[in-house]
């Protein structure tokens, strides 16, 4: 009878957390002067999380990045313009390895053979005017030798990425 009991509360146990893990089809981040639509996450080359709830993992890494791309967009579009992205994949850089068993989360591990990589249209408005559109294929085959080492920050490799296509494309077309 225990037995009974234990086994109809795991079903439904792990059903509930099967249904938290469910993400949103085509998040949008939005922060100051940037917006992003993230269109089907689940088609992305790598944004496998390592440790954390799938659809967390994701919440998480689309609002760092959105933060990180406002923070430099901010220095180089005027106050009135608006950067919108619409990104198509995304592959982080590193690969998830498991560790079978000897941790119990997964581990991510960055090569130079895994590149940060990001595909996405943009468009750059001043008020409801297009001032700058495109579409871009991001990949950074120099990264690990290109970013400051002693940087920790969190998604390093794709903000700098994103960073560098702001000061290369878009600044000098502005």
């Amino acid at each position: 009878m225990n037995v009974k009991h234990i086994l109809v509360a795991g079903i439904l146990a792990s059903s509930s957390a099967w249904a938290a893990d469910e993400a949103v089809e085509n998040p949008i981040t939005e922060d100051g002067m940037v917006k992003v639509e993230w269109q089907d996450p689940d088609s992305f080359r790598d944004i496998r999380s390592s440790g954390d709830i799938q659809s967390r993992f994701e919440q998480r890494t689309f609002e760092q990045m959105t933060k990180s791309l406002n923070k430099e967009a901010s220095k180089i579009l005027k106050p009135d313009q608006k950067l919108e992205m619409v990104v198509t994949d995304l592959d982080l850089a590193g690969d998830v390895r498991p560790t079978f068993g000897a941790t119990t989360n997964d581990l991510r591990v960055v090569k130079d053979i895994y590149p940060p990589r990001i595909t996405f249209s943009y468009k750059i408005l001043q008020g409801d005017q297009v001032v700058m559109a495109g579409d871009e294929k991001l990949t950074d085959m120099n990264f690990m030798y290109s970013i400051n080492k002693m940087n920790n920050k969190p998604y390093r490799y794709e903000n700098e990425l994103l960073s560098s296509w702001l000061k290369k494309t878009v600044k000098p077309n502005l």
